[in-house]
């Protein structure tokens, strides 16, 4: 199995975590449906999400949905890059894996119990994994492509 997920890559984080951004909108729609339903909150009369008042619970799932299309989106790209580059050596590879875990992690926390300290040291966690895969990827791509 370890074998499999080294063959597919930088790509296979990356599909990784897009599966986990499609778990947790699901996730959070079992969430929030029903506590819109529970609620009897009007839709058309409350067309922004944030002035819906619905139980925290439903609302970590839905901060956290929005939380993955952010800091992940510079892992897509980090990651797609330097898998074009052919920078998908071992560390990198792990660095990726690590950053996928990481984000997976800090869903957990965000959505179960919110624990603002812990994802903040969750996400700097990550951000510095982030931050070593696009140092060793942009090392990577200057020493194959000298003078560019």
């Amino acid at each position: 199995m370890i074998e499999d997920l080294l063959r597919l890559g930088l790509l296979g984080p990356v599909f990784a975590l897009a599966a986990w951004t499609f778990v947790v909108m699901v996730w959070m729609f079992s969430l929030r449906i029903p506590a819109i339903a529970r609620a009897k909150i009007d839709l058309n009369a409350t067309p922004r999400a944030q002035d819906l008042r619905l139980p925290p619970g439903a609302t970590w799932a839905s901060d956290n949905y929005n939380h993955l299309h952010e800091q992940p989106t510079v892992f897509y790209a980090v990651a797609l890059a330097a898998h074009l580059a052919g920078a998908g050596d071992p560390i990198n590879i792990a660095l990726a894996w690590g950053f996928v875990g990481v984000r997976i992690i800090h869903s957990l926390v965000q959505i179960l119990i919110n624990n603002v300290t812990m994802r903040f040291m969750i996400f700097l966690l990550g951000s510095a994994v982030l931050a070593a895969l696009l140092v060793r990827a942009a090392l990577h791509w200057n020493a194959a492509a000298p003078g560019v």
